[in-house]
Formats: structure tokens, C-alpha cells, sequence
């Protein structure tokens, strides 16, 4: 069945970087579009960035111009460099794959603490 794990997660302190990884396995099929997601305690999960086959990118406001996602077809994973991290980043952050004949897939999540 279709796998996606994440690492990269961690403490890191206010303005430092992390970059977080999440590898598809399980499929011989290609994936459409992936993403990251995050789910602060006590809040309802929201997008990240997303990014299609092609290179296409969408970020959310809070993220643009500190966060960059890519992805490398060829090993069906997905990445997320994070940049000048702030305290209200601190979540879990989620990866999804969506195949185009079998759906949508999601990760087990990997924690991002920031600190002050």
C-alpha cells in the first residue's frame, strides 16, 4: 500500500532553518500534485505550500518568501525548506501525495518546534 514518510522535523530556535523530507513508496503510478500541512494544537490544519508534477507552487501567505517547496519526481518525494523560522510555525506538518487513480494520501506528521 501507499506510503509517505516525513522527517526533518525538530527544535530549532527562532530564525534558524529546517528542512523537512517526505518519500512516496507503494505506488508504480505517478503523483499529481504534493503538499505540506500543518496542524497547530488547538487549530484546524492548514496549508503549507503545495506543488504540482510540472514545478507549479502555491504558498500560503504566512509562508511565502521564507519557505520553499520542491520535489523530485524520480524519487516520488517531496521537500520543504524552511527559512527565518518564527514561534507561530511551531506545529506538526504533513505531507500529501495525490494519485490520480488510487487518491489522496497523507503522512504521519513530523513535529516543528519553534522557540523564542
Amino acid at each position: 500500500q501507499v506510503q509517505l514518510v516525513e522527517s526533518g522535523g525538530g527544535l530549532v530556535q527562532a530564525g534558524g532553518s529546517l528542512r523537512l523530507s517526505c518519500a512516496a513508496s507503494g505506488s508504480k503510478f505517478p503523483i499529481s500534485s504534493m503538499g505540506w500541512y500543518r496542524q497547530a494544537p488547538g487549530k484546524q490544519r492548514e496549508l503549507v505550500a503545495t506543488i504540482t508534477r510540472r514545478g507549479d507552487t502555491n504558498y500560503s501567505d504566512s509562508v511565502k518568501d521564507r519557505f520553499t517547496i520542491s520535489r523530485d519526481n524520480a524519487k516520488n518525494t517531496v521537500y520543504l525548506q524552511m527559512r527565518s523560522l518564527k514561534p507561530e510555525d511551531t506545529a506538526v506538518y504533513y505531507c500529501n501525495a495525490d494519485f490520480p487513480l488510487t487518491g489522496l494520501y497523507w503522512g504521519q506528521g513530523t513535529q516543528v518546534t519553534v522557540s523564542s
